[in-house]
């Protein structure tokens, strides 16, 4: 049975993380952005049944909800808390498992995910959101922010940046990151 331990601010200011009391996923993390995106994940689902909601995040040990501009927290927390104790975690679609050609596909982008993994998603899942790499040609690296990350304004500039300059000056300095 899961449970809220804490809720912590994002620098969304429309998105709050809700910090469970155990692993909802190993090694995945899953956004869906509409209730139609979520129709296969029974949590997911069921999160977005709560009005206001608009996007859902969640890895390892927490949930990132993203509210419409207009809703109250006030009428989507009590809601969530409850829907959580009484979630049957076999409900969770299963992980997919890694292959060793996922891992091993590119030499660079098995560097670049190392240095994603260590100094940039955890940075991300602090702030209750992460980072998708979508796709890696011609030294360009598409990416996709995800919970409270996909739509906060400092993510788009500032992040972005930064993600760019760690990856030039750690793996090559003709690395491009862009959002896709």
């Amino acid at each position: 049975m899961y449970h809220v331990v804490d809720v912590e601010l994002t620098p969304n200011p429309h998105a709050l993380k809700f910090i469970l009391n155990e692993k909802l996923l190993k090694f995945e993390s899953r956004q869906y952005n509409s209730k139609p995106e979520a129709e296969h994940d029974a949590l997911a689902r069921s999160i977005f049944e709560i009005e206001g909601v608009v996007s859902v995040f969640y890895m390892d040990k927490f949930v990132t909800i993203e509210k419409s501009k207009d809703s109250d927290w006030g009428k989507i927390q009590r809601p969530f808390v409850t829907l959580l104790s009484h979630f049957d975690k076999n409900h969770l679609p299963v992980e997919k498992e890694l292959t060793v050609s996922d891992v091993n596909a590119d030499a660079m982008l098995q560097m670049i995910n190392t240095i994603l993994n260590t100094k940039v998603r955890p940075a991300l899942a602090y702030d209750g959101g992460g980072l998708e790499v979508l796709g890696f040609e011609d030294f360009t690296l598409k990416v996709r922010y995800q919970g409270a990350c996909g739509t906060c304004p400092s993510a788009i500039n500032g992040t972005l940046s930064a993600i760019e300059s760690v990856l030039k000056k750690e793996v090559n300095p003709a690395i491009q990151v862009v959002t896709g």
